[in-house]
C-alpha cells in the first residue's frame, strides 16, 4: 500500500543478531522522523531474555544442552521473561513511534494478532486479561485446565519508538517450548495455529505466508487512525513491558 503510514519489510528467515541489527537500524531511523516500518521475519531456533528473565532461571535445561542443539541464548532489551522463536513462528517487530502510549500501543498489537487470527479460522482468539498475549479457549488436559496462549507480546521503547513487538505460532515446533516456563507462567501451554487446526478437524494448511499477509491485512486495518506523531524525546528512562513466550 504505497499510501500506507508504514512500510512493511518481509526478512524471511534470519538470524536472530542480524534481525536485531536491522531492528536498530530502522528505529534509528524512525526516531529520526522516518517512516514506521513492520518488520515480518522467522528466526533459527533462539532464547531470549527479556528484563523480568531473572538470569534465565525459567530456563529448565542446561545451556551445554542447549549449545548441543543448536538453540542459542540472548539478552535482549524487551519486557517480560524467556520466550522461545523458531521456524514456523512469525515474529512481527513493529518499529511504531509510540511514546507514552505502551499500554495503547500493546492493545492495537493484541488487536490486530486477534483480527488476523480471526481471519485464519480461529474466531476464539482473545486477550488474557491481565497477561499480555493472544489466547484461544482454554484445554483440559489431565484434569486440569490450562490456557492456550498462541502469540506474545514484548516491547521496549526507547526515544519514544518501538522495538520488538509479537511472536505468532503458526507452525512452530511447540516440543521447544518444554524447554523453558513460557513466560514463567505455569499453568498456559503454549498452542499454534497448525495444533489448533488439528485439534478442531479443521482441514486447513497453516502456513507462514498466510498468516504473514492476514497480520499485515490487519495492522492497516487496526492501526488506521493510529497517531504516527513521533513525540518530542522527554529524557526518560526507556519503557519495557508485555510478557514475551
Amino acid at each position: 500500500m504505497r499510501d500506507a503510514p508504514f512500510g512493511v519489510l518481509d526478512l524471511g528467515l534470519l538470524p536472530y543478531r542480524e534481525a536485531w541489527d536491522v531492528q536498530h537500524e530502522h528505529h534509528a531511523r524512525v526516531a529520526a522522523g522516518g517512516r514506521p516500518t513492520l518488520l515480518l521475519v522467522e528466526h533459527p531456533p533462539v532464547l531470549t531474555l527479556g528484563r523480568k528473565a531473572k538470569e534465565g532461571t525459567n530456563i529448565i535445561v542446561t545451556r551445554e544442552y542447549l549449545a548441543a542443539q543448536g538453540i542459542e541464548v540472548l539478552e535482549v532489551e524487551r519486557g517480560g521473561d524467556v520466550t522461545y522463536h523458531g521456524p514456523g513462528q512469525l515474529v512481527a517487530y513493529a518499529i511504531f513511534p509510540v511514546g507514552r502510549r505502551v499500554q495503547d500501543f500493546l492493545r492495537l498489537l493484541e488487536g490486530a494478532t486477534i483480527e488476523a487470527l480471526r481471519e485464519l479460522g480461529l474466531p476464539d482468539a482473545r486477550p488474557n486479561p491481565g497477561y499480555a498475549g493472544v489466547y484461544v479457549d482454554p484445554r483440559e488436559i489431565n484434569g486440569r485446565e490450562y490456557e492456550q496462549k498462541i502469540a506474545s507480546f514484548g516491547v521496549a521503547v526507547q526515544r519514544n519508538v518501538a522495538l520488538h513487538g509479537l511472536a505468532l505460532n503458526v507452525t512452530t515446533n511447540l516440543g521447544h517450548f518444554d524447554l523453558i516456563v513460557p513466560c514463567g507462567l505455569s499453568g498456559t501451554q503454549m498452542t499454534s495455529i497448525e495444533r489448533e487446526y488439528e485439534l478442531r478437524g479443521i482441514h486447513r494448511r497453516a502456513s507462514v505466508n498466510e498468516a504473514k499477509h492476514a497480520l499485515t491485512r490487519a495492522f492497516h486495518t487496526t492501526f488506521e487512525t493510529y497517531d504516527w506523531t513521533l513525540p518530542e524525546p522527554a529524557g526518560a528512562a526507556p519503557a519495557v513491558t508485555g510478557s514475551h513466550a
